[in-house]
């Protein structure tokens, strides 16, 4: 049995302090700096007239705080399981200059926009949606939730669909654990996967941002089981 919502969100609220460092990124996840200025430059490219903005599962706001960066003074509003996230995102991108800032505790699944986006973006969260239903839910009303024209996009951890390619990424992901840290910090971070992700390949989220609706979709940059890609409205 996964991990609930609930046990997920206990374990947020311990760990602000790692998805808080802009300069270092979610080392536990391959190439995450370089996917933080892929996404925040892709969408400032391909929406560059954007004025407001959703964090979806925003933990210590390096997305938003990136976006800033390229687009500044954007109205944003920052979604997340735990409130001890939120209010350190929330402080840091009111000291970064942002517009209007709205903060919402609560889950993906239940969120209900007030409003529409011109970007969406998504990091290190989609992973935690559980069935195919919940995956179709979500991808729509995140759809529904952009202007047209606005831009979605999401790194994350991924599945493949080939079993030998799927072991061969887990061990490279691996081998980079331990070459950052040791062999525990390895056992750590797969054990922590094991017990709260369900990540669906690649191929299955680029076909599901057609279905819903996107007219156009990239892929920015993959490395092993990572990877950086959205869509536009």
């Amino acid at each position: 049995m996964k991990a609930t919502t609930e046990e997920i969100r206990r374990k947020f609220d311990v760990d602000v302090e790692r998805f808080s460092d802009l300069e270092r990124g979610h080392e536990a996840a391959m190439d995450s700096l370089l996917a933080l200025e892929l996404v925040a430059s892709a969408a400032a490219a391909v929406t560059p007239g954007a004025r407001r903005a959703l964090d979806v599962g925003c933990g210590g706001g390096n997305y938003a705080l990136k976006l800033l960066q390229k687009l500044p003074g954007l109205d944003l509003t920052l979604l997340d399981l735990s409130d001890a996230m939120l209010e350190r995102a929330g402080q840091r991108v009111i000291n970064a200059g942002a517009g209007t800032v709205e903060t919402v505790q609560g889950d993906v699944r239940t969120f209900s926009p007030s409003g529409r986006y011109d970007i969406i973006v998504a990091s290190a969260v989609l992973h935690h949606l559980r069935d195919d239903a919940e995956w179709h839910q979500v991808f729509s009303r995140l759809h529904a939730a952009l202007n047209p024209g606005g831009s979605f996009w999401i790194f994350d951890l991924l599945a493949h669909e080939i079993p030998a390619i799927e072991a061969q990424m887990q061990t490279r992901h691996g081998d980079y654990l331990v070459a950052l840290r040791d062999e525990a910090y390895r056992e750590q971070v797969f054990t922590r996967i094991r017990e709260d992700d369900t990540p669906r390949s690649l191929q299955f989220q680029l076909e599901l941002l057609r279905t819903v609706g996107f007219s156009r979709i990239d892929l920015l940059h993959k490395n092993a089981r990572f990877a950086a890609f959205g869509g536009v409205k």
